[in-house]
């Protein structure tokens, strides 16, 4: 049982929101499916890459982050552009409930960093490392991780890929855990 699922029951059975936020509308499905108990129907949107939603533009497929990750070996770093203040970026609250941020004191993504993109300055914070460092940038879907993967171009980093994030589940299954 994945994360989703459990949300999924969670929703169903309470008729509430899950981690912050009720889930989106796409697919209806009804909660019985799951094995909770409930007359209505509720809706969630599909995560999966299998979605009959397109990915956003920009962010790379499963296979080029496969080869990009195996290339990269142990110098890949992850840049995660997602905002840890929810007021800022309401819309991260639902990525971060199916994957945190960065931490290196529990080796949970050791790999990666947390350099927000300010849709403000449409900028961020540049990570100390070489030029031509293999980078993945990612948001909760795709479209801030684009905007930092040509942001970091912009500043003469050469090997970038934009990863998508937590919602392109199969994008994620390839680096989400560096």
């Amino acid at each position: 049982m994945n994360f989703r699922t459990v949300a999924l029951l969670v929703a169903a059975t309470s008729r509430s929101t899950v981690c912050g936020f009720t889930p989106a509308a796409s697919s209806s499905i009804a909660a019985a499916r799951f094995g909770a108990h409930t007359s209505n129907n509720f809706t969630i949107r599909n995560m999966s890459a299998a979605s009959s939603e397109p990915r956003k533009a920009g962010v790379s497929s499963p296979t080029d982050l496969k080869e990009f990750v195996s290339s990269a070996g142990p110098s890949l770093l992850v840049v995660d552009v997602r905002h840890p203040d929810a007021s800022v970026e309401p819309g991260d609250a639902k990525s971060l409930a199916v994957a945190g941020f960065p931490d290196k004191e529990s080796n949970y993504r050791p790999n990666a960093i947390n350099l927000p993109w300010s849709r403000e300055s449409n900028s961020m914070e540049v990570p100390e490392v070489d030029k031509d460092t293999p980078i993945i940038t990612h948001c909760g879907g795709g479209g801030r991780g684009q905007k930092a993967k040509d942001y970091l171009e912009s500043v003469g980093f050469t090997k970038v890929l934009n990863g998508g994030g937590p919602k392109e589940t199969e994008c994620w299954a390839e680096y989400g855990d560096k």
